[in-house]
C-alpha cells in the first residue's frame, strides 16, 4: 500500500492502493457502519454517521478529537458512478447538518469555490484498488492546513477496515 500526492499547484489529490476488489473500497468508503471506523485522521473517533446515498442525498459525519470536542462534516452527492466515481460537496456543519463557517470553528479553510471532492476506485489488476480523493481544497493550502496529513491519515484507517472486510470474506 503506497501513499502519493500529485498536482501540487492546483487541487489537493491523495491516492492509495489496497490490496482488494473495488467492490471491497466502495463498500467500506459508503457504508456508514464502515465509515464509522475511517472518519477522521489518526486518533479521532466517528460516533455518528448518516448517509443518504444517492444523487442529491446527503450526509453527516462527526468527527470527535481526542479530548472529546466534535465537528460535524456534511454534504450532497452530486454524481455517483457506481464502483467507479463519487462526486459529492463537503462543508463543516452543526449536529443537523447546517452549514457552519470554518472560521466559526477555529478552522483555517480553503476551499476552492463550488468545487466538489471527487473519490475515483480504479481496479489496477491482482485484486488490488487504487483510490484517488480529489479534494476542494488547493495542494498548498492542504499542505498548510494540516488536510493533506489528515486525508493520508484517514486512508491508512481505511486501509485497516477494507483489509478486515477482505480477510472477512
Amino acid at each position: 500500500m503506497t501513499n502519493s500526492t500529485v498536482n501540487e499547484t492546483e487541487r489537493m489529490v491523495v491516492t492509495r492502493v489496497f490490496d482488494a476488489p473495488r467492490e471491497l473500497v466502495w463498500k467500506a468508503w459508503t457504508d456508514p457502519k464502515y465509515v464509522m471506523q475511517w472518519w477522521g485522521p489518526k486518533g479521532f473517533t466517528s460516533p455518528s454517521c448518516e448517509i443518504d446515498f444517492r444523487v442529491g442525498g446527503k450526509y453527516l459525519c462527526c468527527m470527535r478529537f481526542p479530548d472529546g470536542q466534535e465537528f460535524w462534516n456534511a454534504g450532497e452527492y452530486r454524481e455517483i458512478v457506481p464502483y467507479e466515481k463519487i462526486v459529492s460537496t463537503m462543508y463543516f456543519a452543526d449536529s443537523k447538518g447546517n452549514r457552519v463557517n470554518p472560521a466559526q470553528l477555529g478552522i483555517e479553510h480553503e476551499a476552492i469555490d463550488d468545487s466538489p471532492d471527487v473519490i475515483l476506485f480504479e481496479d489496477i489488476g491482482n485484486g488490488q484498488t487504487k483510490l484517488t480523493f480529489i479534494g476542494n481544497e488547493t495542494m498548498q493550502s492542504a499542505s498548510q492546513s494540516g488536510q493533506l496529513e489528515g486525508w493520508k491519515q484517514i486512508l491508512d484507517k481505511l486501509a485497516a477496515v477494507v483489509e478486515g472486510l477482505a480477510q472477512a470474506k
